[in-house]
């Protein structure tokens, strides 16, 4: 008995949104449309800076750096969740579940830092905008995403070679939709305190480094806002930037209540929306918060869908 009880598990079962058979099919539809329109709205969102001239801009593209986050974000994790809701067995292997979470853990991680260089690149265009062409050129900007991006793809190899020193013997069930670390920690044993440790030292230190930066970013760009004596410049620079802080208190928001809050995980319904939110739903908003009250990227739009429909209604 005690050897059975030792014999480790490989497999695992995603517990899902919920257990009723009945919303089996609802949930499906409602992520499917979810899932095509975050990868409309953000893969259109890049397409549109990269065909537009006009777009070639360094906020532009830090936005469509982080259209490619938040798309990677999502496909991490959403067709997971239609493979789950198909398969009755709901079953996932420890390789699949470290690479889901290591994938969908790098992608978080670049998008805190694409959002401090999105806030410093709103503090040079506002406060120093003189200087603006020469502080953030073009080399400084591809340095600038290519630090965001390897941060993001090294943060995780640390929680994933971590989860190695892990057994899992006691349960093959996950309480989640999707392979989220802490979840995987509940179900160990082997006393994950130290992998707990770790997660949330980094969490917290990148989560306050980065919103911290953002923060004086923006509190210095308020300053020189309210200093403008151009009621157009103050009303463009307030709507851009509304855009930028709406984002980031929903990202942080979200992520500060999973990692950061004492006693984080004691809740699996509260933990799974916390985890649904910005997983599925931020990806989806971000690309609708940049573009819908942005007259280049409507502009862009226009033209983009005037020239593909003047063609299509040419007759030869």
């Amino acid at each position: 008995m005690m050897e059975a009880n030792k014999t480790q598990v490989t497999e695992f079962v995603l517990t899902g949104l919920t257990d009723r058979p009945g919303m089996q099919v609802p949930l499906f539809l409602a992520f499917l449309v979810i899932y095509l329109t975050t990868m409309v709205g953000n893969l259109g969102l890049i397409f549109l800076i990269w065909k537009d001239p006009h777009l070639h801009t360094p906020m532009y593209l830090f936005l469509g750096s982080l259209a490619f986050a938040d798309a990677c974000s999502s496909s991490s994790v959403t067709p997971r969740i239609f493979v789950s809701i198909l398969d009755k067995s709901q079953m996932i292997s420890l390789f699949e579940c470290m690479a889901q979470y290591y994938f969908f853990g790098s992608s978080a991680t670049t998008e805190c830092f694409l959002l401090v260089v999105m806030a410093y690149d709103r503090y040079a265009a506002i406060c120093n905008p003189l200087l603006y062409p020469v502080v953030m050129s073009n080399r400084l900007c591809t340095w600038l995403i290519s630090v965001s991006y390897a941060i993001g793809f090294l943060h995780p190899v640390i929680h994933v070679g971590l989860l190695f020193r892990l057994t899992f013997c006691r349960s093959n069930i996950i309480p989640h939709f999707y392979c989220e670390i802490l979840s995987l920690y509940t179900i160990s044993c082997t006393d994950p305190s130290l992998n707990a440790l770790v997660i949330f030292i980094f969490a917290a230190c990148i989560q306050a480094f980065t919103f911290t930066t953002i923060m004086v970013s923006y509190t210095r760009v308020l300053f020189a806002i309210l200093k403008k004596k151009s009621e157009k410049g103050r009303s463009r620079a307030f709507s851009t930037c509304s855009a930028h802080l709406l984002s980031v208190s929903l990202f942080y928001g979200t992520l500060f209540f999973m990692y950061v809050r004492p006693g984080s995980g004691p809740d699996q319904y509260q933990d799974k929306m916390y985890s649904l939110f910005y997983t599925v739903i931020i990806p989806l908003l971000n690309p609708f918060i940049y573009s819908l009250r942005n007259k280049e990227v409507l502009g862009a739009l226009r033209k983009v869908i005037k020239k593909y429909l003047g063609k299509a209604f040419i007759i030869p």
